[in-house]
């Protein structure tokens, strides 16, 4: 079988791709017209995000066997349109899942204890010890929307506090001994502290709303490492700006491009960058923490990633 790489990933994929005796070819470079043309060529491809997967692409990929997404969500390929002609997808949330886990914890501990705030005062000659007093995570609810890979990892880093950790997910039956499965209603009423961990899908796209918001007992923290489109930035703002939302960790952002690599689009002549007026209000916030679209991506997941892509290819075809 013949596999095309459309993005770099750690080099045990393809060497150990290659043991297992399938020929691999790379072409990180050309453009998405480029590859549809040759694309009939290949029994599989290996893709981070690099473009969208759409029914054109896949009409020319007549000999597809195959897709291998390394990374958790498959939003980017039309997953449907793919499974209907035969060919099977490959994702790998086992890879970055504790990545996941460490970075929404580190968030949530960093906003709970003023860590950016603190560190950015100190280098500028300030000294403000009771302006900079923390918050303790013992005691507090903390909600998952979202028990898969991602939420059972972040429960687990959770374990060594003394925390009640509830899931909402639209799966019945998925918790287990480190988080309750609640509804809802019983969520909205007790959690202190909401982390997403959901894909990106037609329910969960602007989930995170005004509405939804409101729907809280109690004024809480948000922090969410799965999908950027799934929060309203402008009611996200609208609610830190009322109280209803205490702080927010943010690792992902409804701007992003569909590739995840770029932000805003910047003005070839005069180097501006246009900026949506919500996402400024998010950058000057102190109870705010911004992160590039990097809770997965550790050192060790890069490997972990790979690693999974090949075992279920192994599993699959070998």
């Amino acid at each position: 079988m013949k596999i095309l790489h459309l993005d770099s990933n750690h080099e045990l994929l393809i060497n150990q791709l290659n043991d297992l005796g399938f020929t691999n070819h790379t072409d990180f470079t050309a453009s998405k017209e480029a590859i549809e043309a040759k694309i009939s060529n290949y029994d599989g491809i290996v893709i981070r995000s690099r473009f969208t997967i759409d029914k054109q692409f896949l009409d020319a990929g007549t000999n597809l066997k195959f897709i291998g997404r390394v990374g958790a969500g498959l939003e980017n390929i039309d997953c449907d349109y793919a499974e209907t002609n035969g060919i099977h997808l490959i994702s790998a949330p086992e890879g970055n899942r504790n990545a996941v886990g460490e970075h929404s914890l580190g968030m949530l501990l960093s906003l709970f204890n003023k860590l950016n705030q603190a560190d950015a005062e100190v280098r500028s000659g300030k000294w403000l010890r009771e302006a900079n007093r923390g918050i303790e995570l013992d005691g507090r609810t903390v909600g998952l929307i979202g028990y898969g890979n991602m939420g059972n990892a972040f429960s687990k880093k959770l374990r060594g506090f003394d925390v009640e950790v509830l899931c909402y997910d639209i799966k019945e039956g998925v918790g287990n001994e480190n988080a309750k499965q609640v509804s809802l209603k019983e969520f909205q009423e007790k959690v202190d502290v909401v982390s997403l961990h959901t894909p990106q899908t037609p329910l969960t796209l602007n989930m995170i709303n005004a509405d939804f918001i409101n729907g809280f007992k109690k004024p809480f923290w948000l922090i969410n490492t799965a999908r950027g489109k799934s929060v309203v930035t402008k009611d996200l703002v609208a609610a830190l700006k009322s109280g209803k939302i205490l702080g927010a960790g943010l690792d992902v952002l409804e701007y992003e491009k569909a590739s995840f690599e770029n932000l805003f689009k910047q003005d070839d002549t005069s180097g501006a960058v246009e900026m949506p007026e919500a996402f400024q209000y998010l950058i000057d916030a102190k109870n705010v923490l911004l992160t590039p679209h990097v809770a997965g991506w550790t050192v060790e997941s890069k490997e972990k990633l790979a690693q999974t892509i090949v075992d279920k290819i192994k599993g699959k075809f070998c």
